[in-house]
């Protein structure tokens, strides 16, 4: 897949059509690959170019950075996403104030048509661009006639009842309901970072734990899940305690795996998380002995759900 970040100086030249979805995309649920599947079939029906073009940052940083959410997905990730479900390009618009001033036509014309072919283009049902979100679907065909690309609003997806965002994806996950989020997402919500050098206590209580920095800026309910870590040459399930560790008094959010039966060194490994099941809340316990107890607990029923998956 080609990126194109138009900070750059990056430019699309072979003049094959284009058919291209817009938006922001955190998250990249369902209701998005609906919309991408969608792209992708028509631009392959065609014999052109399946593009994206999104923004960078989230235009709501910018404009009400007060109100601007933790994104679910590191750009890396979404990239990663997009080139899975077969898009050819993603166009990255830098945003700002400026650019979010740009009347709708000038913002097409400039932003988009300079550089890509566009011969069909598909959004969802409340996408808006340009000036003062002057710009819709009504306007989008307007401009789409003058310049021979046509301009489709597919209808959102819904599920019982309401409709698929990143806000109700990040609800969930935020009450630790990961099942419903990954359900909604089409995969498991994953983080992704660094494994580094913890405080070394999970070593001293013989429950050696990989200590992951995540680089999300979403980091879902405190608890303890099952996981699944991979990485290059590692595939394995685990327990993970996202937390404080009230036991010993601490207040700093960590992500900490214990993998069972694995003895390599991961330190300086990036690997992706894939959050599966909530096994429980955090606790706070009495001692380490108790806290220990609590451990071999939680891993006798994650063997168990290892047994019935």
């Amino acid at each position: 897949m080609i990126v194109i970040d138009r900070s750059g100086t990056l430019e699309v030249s072979d003049g094959r059509p284009v058919v291209a979805t817009m938006g922001n995309f955190d998250g990249l649920h369902v209701g998005h690959q609906m919309i991408m599947k969608e792209v992708v079939s028509r631009a392959r029906e065609i014999g052109g170019l399946a593009a994206v073009v999104t923004f960078a940052p989230h235009p709501i940083r910018v404009m009400a950075p007060e109100r601007a959410p933790k994104l679910l997905l590191t750009p890396t990730q979404k990239i990663a996403l997009i080139e899975r479900l077969g898009l050819d390009l993603t166009l990255i618009l830098p945003f700002s104030k400026s650019l979010a001033a740009m009347p709708p036509r000038r913002f097409i014309e400039e932003q988009v048509l300079a550089l890509l072919n566009l011969v069909e283009v598909y959004v969802g049902p409340e996408f808006r661009f340009g000036r003062r979100r002057e710009g819709d679907i009504e306007v989008l065909s307007e401009i789409g006639r003058e310049h021979g690309f046509s301009a489709f609003a597919l209808t959102g997806v819904e599920d019982a009842g309401a409709r698929i965002s990143a806000s109700r994806i990040r609800r969930c996950l935020d009450r630790g309901e990961v099942s419903e989020a990954a359900r909604l997402l089409g995969r498991p919500y994953r983080l992704t970072g660094t494994i580094v050098k913890g405080s070394g206590r999970g070593h001293r209580h013989l429950v050696p734990t990989a200590n992951l920095e995540a680089e999300n800026e979403f980091i879902l309910a405190r608890g303890v899940y099952i996981t699944r870590m991979i990485g290059k040459d590692l595939d394995r399930y685990g327990v993970t305690n996202i937390g404080v560790r009230p036991t010993f008094g601490e207040d700093r959010k960590v992500i900490e795996t214990h993998l069972p039966g694995f003895e390599g060194k991961l330190y300086g490994t990036h690997v992706d998380l894939e959050i599966i099941h909530r096994l429980r809340d955090e606790k706070s316990f009495a001692s380490s002995e108790a806290l220990l107890e609590q451990i071999r607990r939680d891993l006798d029923d994650f063997e168990t759900w290892m047994r019935a998956r």
